[in-house]
């Protein structure tokens, strides 16, 4: 981590959510520079995480197909531009983000793994930051009730599949929403590999709650909690 006096133009560059090329090119650094300190300073930044949800708690899946981007040894065939799963639906092929979101605008995200997110999984993510008065909406996977059950909290499902959108307040529109800027936010960067994904979420989730609005603030962030 040297050159101290390129770290806040840096910064800025993550602020403006620049490529790692388009970044080394402004502050002037190597790609391989600008890359490791992309995965240094914005996982230091994103433990400023919520404690705790409250209220009002909206919780649903996103999924990425697994990518290997910039290793060197596959444990699969190459894709082309992407690809596509071997198999329909979601599967062991996709990496699975998990966020849960107040009505205040609170974020978390957890990257749980391949495949669907299960009860262990929903009750080691979130059985920690919801409170026992929090009502729980999510959609109508069985994972959701047998984890609210579980924890003794009070549930509401809404049913996407059928097509039920929301029953007056009752909706997981608001977590959707995020899950819809966070995807349409990543196309820049052209794939992301799934041992990063987990940073990314996190940089977009500090990004959407505006906490740290300077390089400065985001330095100081990344050097207090990282």
């Amino acid at each position: 981590m040297r050159k101290k006096e390129c770290w806040l133009p840096y910064l800025q560059c993550v602020l403006e959510s620049r490529t790692v090329r388009d970044a080394a090119r402004v502050v002037g650094v190597y790609r391989t520079t600008s890359f490791r300190w992309r995965h240094r300073f914005v996982p230091g930044a994103m433990r400023d995480r919520p404690a705790r949800l409250t209220a009002i708690v909206e919780a649903d899946e996103t999924f990425r197909l697994e990518s290997q981007k910039g290793s060197r040894n596959l444990n699969r065939k190459p894709r082309k531009r992407g690809g596509v799963a071997r198999q329909r639906g979601v599967n062991k092929h996709h990496d699975c983000v998990l966020v849960a979101r107040d009505r205040s605008g609170q974020t978390l995200d957890f990257h749980t793994g391949r495949g669907p997110v299960t009860a262990q999984q929903l009750h080691e993510c979130l059985g920690p930051v919801l409170p026992p008065d929090v009502l729980l909406i999510s959609d109508s996977a069985a994972s959701y009730r047998s984890f609210a059950k579980r924890a003794g909290i009070t549930h509401e499902v809404v049913n996407v599949k059928a097509g039920v959108r929301a029953r007056g307040a009752i909706h997981i529109q608001n977590v959707n929403a995020w899950h819809s800027r966070f995807k349409g936010w990543l196309v820049r960067f052209r794939g992301v590999a799934s041992r990063y994904l987990i940073n990314y979420s996190g940089w977009q989730r500090m990004l959407d709650a505006r906490r740290l609005t300077t390089p400065a603030h985001w330095l100081h962030a990344a050097a207090q909690l990282g």
